[in-house]
């Protein structure tokens, strides 16, 4: 099937409504726009070169859990959860009652991304391991008693209040299980000559059009992309995630998508997706180079603390995990006293590493935020 020449599909009439029923996406693609070429090239590069700091940065998992919960902040607020970067990596008693259904939802997101990169070691990319993520996903939050875990078994729509006034409706639910196993089919064919990347961005495509899921669909639609890029080994561990591109550019995102439905138009998407992975994989690289800077500057300012030094190199270690820490979770986490945690967070408060964010007596929580700010830029 070529770009240019394709169909997306067709309006199906139902009662009192049409849906859209998209073409089966398991064939061979090509394209005839050069800039798709171009595109694809710094793409797969910027792609490279952020997977090479996952293969040779020391205790890289520390670093990768702030991707993560930095992509599930991301990827919940462009569905309108209103949670910080800074609330979601506290816990929960720590979050105003009115503000904990958000919060859920944010730590759900990092708890379904943890899980299926884990899953990924035993079960292959599968419809079963997109709908074990969309359990997790939907626990306990609003959406629980949408069919959490399966596909749909009725109608949905995207935008309005109900079907009469949606922007748009995707395809019957009759049609749901086929398209998706085409889907699925699509991701491990070896006997289609079509790269990992244009792949990608055309199943995120087709996901997001076939809609499976009631709820959630967005956010298991862009974790879809880091399990794509784990299973097929383009990287190592989940460190491109493209919600932060998608939310600065939410408007292009969805209209980019609505052009595939309504004018055919695959070139737009291929080129805006690719765009995204370059410049998302580049601002990771650079952000991954900046954390190694400041792991090297921290590490040097812990050496004049003697002997509470590597007790010090635990505390940072638990820093790049969770840069919001509080006396009580250090002597937790670290296996100390009372009396030495507080001394460490003296020390580092000392040297500039850490700071009281609270301003209250009791339940103080402390910030390593030149750390932090990385993720937040």
């Amino acid at each position: 099937m070529k770009f240019e020449t394709f169909t997306a599909g067709h309006l199906q009439q139902r009662y009192q409504y049409k849906s859209f029923e998209p073409i089966p996406v398991n064939q061979e693609w090509t394209w005839e726009d050069p800039a798709i070429n171009t595109l694809l090239e710094s793409a797969t590069r910027a792609l490279g070169e952020l997977n090479a700091f996952s293969l040779i940065v020391p205790d890289i998992d520390l670093f990768i859990h702030m991707h993560v919960v930095k992509e599930a902040q991301t990827s919940s607020k462009i569905e309108g959860t209103q949670t910080g970067i800074d609330e979601a990596l506290m816990p929960e008693d720590r979050i105003d009652p009115e503000k904990r259904d958000d919060w859920r939802e944010v730590r759900n997101y990092v708890d379904a991304v943890n899980g299926a990169i884990a899953d990924l070691a035993t079960v292959p990319l599968s419809n079963r391991l997109l709908r074990q993520t969309h359990a997790t996903l939907m626990q306990g939050v609003r959406g629980e008693h949408k069919q959490p875990g399966e596909f749909r078994t009725s109608q949905n729509w995207i935008g309005g209040s109900s079907l009469t006034d949606a922007v748009f409706i995707p395809p019957h639910p009759d049609g749901v299980p086929e398209l998706m196993s085409d889907l699925e089919r699509f991701w491990h064919n070896d006997q289609v000559q079509v790269p990992h990347l244009v792949r990608l961005a055309i199943s995120h495509y087709q996901f997001e059009t076939i809609h499976p899921f009631l709820d959630g669909n967005g956010r298991i639609g862009r974790l879809l992309m880091p399990l794509y890029l784990v299973s097929h080994r383009l990287l190592a561990k989940p460190s491109l995630y493209l919600s932060d591109f998608f939310e600065r550019n939410r408007a292009s995102y969805y209209d980019s998508l609505m052009r595939v439905r309504v004018s055919n138009d695959m070139v737009h998407w291929v080129r805006f997706f690719l765009s995204g992975v370059a410049e998302t994989a580049t601002k990771g690289r650079d952000t991954f180079q900046q954390i190694l800077a400041l792991r090297t500057e921290v590490e040097q300012t812990i050496l004049g603390l003697g002997k509470r030094v590597p007790n010090a190199r635990k505390l940072l270690n638990l820093l790049y995990s969770n840069p919001l820490v509080s006396a009580s979770v250090i002597e937790r986490d670290l296996g100390v006293t009372q009396q030495t945690a507080n001394a460490l967070v003296r020390d580092f408060i000392q040297l500039g590493i850490l700071k009281e964010i609270t301003g209250q007596p009791r339940w103080r929580t402390y910030v390593f935020d030149r750390y932090l700010t990385l993720f937040i830029r």
